[in-house]
């Protein structure tokens, strides 16, 4: 039996990175990329979202290219990956937000981990946060993640700017969900298509930092997360097969409609969650938010400063 080839062992990757008006957490993102320890071609494509494009100071050495696009989809970062993937000429597909970066080792190891495992549809990492007031890292103790752990628990370990796939696998799943209410949750709604298809390989290193700043795009935005929390229960019919995700996912919406200030449904939608599985931690965060003694806002301040969401 020959050795596999140079190209075969290290094959090429395209890196997609979508952005909006954030130009130095940007170039932290890309020059990350670009400094991959990996000895195989890496190609990094940023996806300006209906705005100007910016070429960065960025040095691209042998070995490495950098090319920039405008948002050819729907506004959103749904669009805007489903164009970086689109643009993508490798037969290996990463993503990374533009406000985290990677450790240099991220790529090399993944891509490896799914060479030793043609039947993963996806590799992912551990993740470090950081942010004023916090620097947490998260791993998981597990060596895969398939549907029905995705179907019990969004599983935040496995980030959206961790994830590696192959571009058969993206062809057999079809692109990011670009109908989505607002986006909200465009990645778990992705990840869970993912899994259907075959379990995320985990490398047991932290090799993503994601950047958390306390702050959200959906701050305020309840009847957005009301409605795609909804539109996500409907489209996934497995995710009424575990009573602890199905309540977790009406906890989300019980809390969206308290701190929406639509009481009576969160009532509602609370009892849901009670009978579904008591335990479920957003019935106690979602009560002081219909009895008005907190601000939805302001609880999930309280939960990022502790590295979770609610």
């Amino acid at each position: 039996m020959t050795e596999p080839t140079a190209v075969g062992q290290h094959p090429p990757v395209t890196v997609v990175i979508a952005t909006r008006d954030r130009p130095g957490l940007l170039e932290r993102a890309v020059g990350a990329v670009i400094d991959q320890d990996y000895p195989g071609p890496v190609e990094c494509v940023v996806v300006y979202d209906h705005t100007d494009l910016r070429e960065l100071a960025v040095d691209v050495p042998v070995g490495r290219s950098l090319r920039y696009v405008h948002n050819a989809h729907r506004q959103g970062l749904p669009g805007g990956r489903n164009t970086g993937a689109d643009e993508a000429t490798a037969e290996l597909i990463a993503f990374c937000d533009d406000d985290d970066f990677w450790l240099p080792a991220k790529l090399r190891r993944q891509v490896e981990l799914l060479a030793q495992r043609p039947d993963a549809a996806a590799a992912s990492c551990g993740i470090r946060l950081e942010g004023p007031g916090i620097a947490k890292e998260r791993q998981l103790d597990r060596a895969e993640v398939a549907l029905p752990d995705f179907v019990e628990d969004r599983i935040m370990e496995v980030h959206s700017s961790t994830i590696l796939i192959r571009r058969s696998t993206w062809d057999a799943i079809g692109p990011v969900d670009e109908d989505l209410p607002g986006g909200y949750g465009e990645d778990y709604e992705w990840l869970l298509r993912i899994a259907a298809h075959g379990p995320v390989v985990i490398v047991p290193e932290v090799l993503v930092v994601v950047d958390w700043h306390g702050g959200s795009f959906f701050f305020g935005r309840w009847a957005t997360i009301v409605e795609a929390t909804r539109y996500l229960l409907d489209k996934h019919p497995e995710l009424a097969g575990s009573r602890t995700g199905l309540a977790r996912l009406h906890g989300q919406i019980a809390f969206a409609l308290a701190s929406g200030r639509r009481r009576r449904e969160a009532v509602r939608e609370l009892g849901r969650v009670v009978r579904l599985n008591p335990r479920e931690k957003r019935v106690l965060v979602t009560v002081p938010v219909v009895l008005g003694l907190l601000s939805g806002e302001r609880v999930l301040r309280l939960a990022q400063r502790r590295g979770r969401g609610v």
